[in-house]
């Protein structure tokens, strides 16, 4: 098993393409065990595929993928499923199952691999409370989906990831339609649950107030590659103008309203 503070995942050389459009031309990253890595850059440049290709829900069409020494890209269906049980993924939306309640909604992964935890009910049921109350959430197991608030939802979405206790969470774009209030909520849970947990997260996001203020280090997707990664403070040094202007939220020049509108 690999140690806190060595690679972990490491992308290198990966190609993707969806018909003519380039996602990745050559993705070099490794994420480091035990770290928040943030994933940053701007709509469509591929920062979910990464995640999506990491799981094996899309291949690359070149490159290698490997995680904890496995290269991803020359398994079979059923041994991506072992790694699978060691990955958690919130998805953007939650993805909650409307017609389950809370509580089976965060049982749902357990009672899929029950044969491999060989867990009772007795400690589904257990685990499946103190997932909830890790993420606030105590008590609301007979709850449904409709019943919840956006946050609630991200947050028992996050609940059904720790409670299979992954080694690794990947969150898509975790702060999406939240308010400040949850946003906070999420940030202060993403870095709570990654020092008790001792868990590796990587963090899809623009938002840059959850990226500075959940992660280790940052990298940025740009044009089919990573422009930069580093600390918070490396990008906030930075004087890349697509760095700055990302960070900044200014559309680059030729973008602005004005100049479209006189084309």
């Amino acid at each position: 098993m690999t140690e806190i503070g060595e690679p972990l995942i490491q992308f290198s050389g990966v190609k993707k393409r969806f018909g003519t459009k380039i996602i990745y031309d050559n993705l070099d990253l490794t994420i480091v065990k035990g770290e928040t890595l943030t994933i940053l850059g701007g709509s469509g440049v591929g920062k979910s595929v990464m995640l999506k290709m990491l799981i094996g829900l899309l291949t690359p069409d070149a490159g290698s993928i490997v995680f904890d020494g496995i290269e991803l890209t020359k398994l079979g269906a059923h041994a991506y499923g072992d790694i699978r049980r060691r990955i958690g993924y919130l998805f953007q939306s939650a993805a909650l199952f409307d017609s389950l309640n809370v509580g089976d909604n965060v049982a749902y992964g357990l009672r899929e691999h029950q044969a491999v935890k060989r867990m009772t009910d007795d400690e589904i049921h257990h685990r499946v409370g103190a997932s909830l109350e890790l993420v606030g959430l105590p008590g609301v197991q007979e709850m449904m989906p409709s019943d919840l608030s956006g946050g609630m939802r991200k947050r028992v979405g996050l609940a059904r990831c720790i409670a299979v206790q992954p080694e690794v969470i990947l969150y898509d774009e975790p702060s999406t339609g939240l308010d400040p209030i949850n946003t906070a909520r999420i940030n202060n849970l993403v870095k709570g649950i990654a020092d008790a947990l001792h868990i590796t997260s990587v963090v899809v996001t623009h938002d840059m107030g959850t990226a500075f203020d959940v992660s280790d280090r940052l990298a940025m997707v740009h044009r089919g590659r990573i422009l930069l990664q580093g600390t918070p403070d490396v990008f906030k040094a930075s004087n890349d103008p697509n760095i700055r202007n990302f960070i900044l939220g200014i559309a680059p020049p030729g973008e602005d309203v004005a100049t479209l509108l006189a084309q």
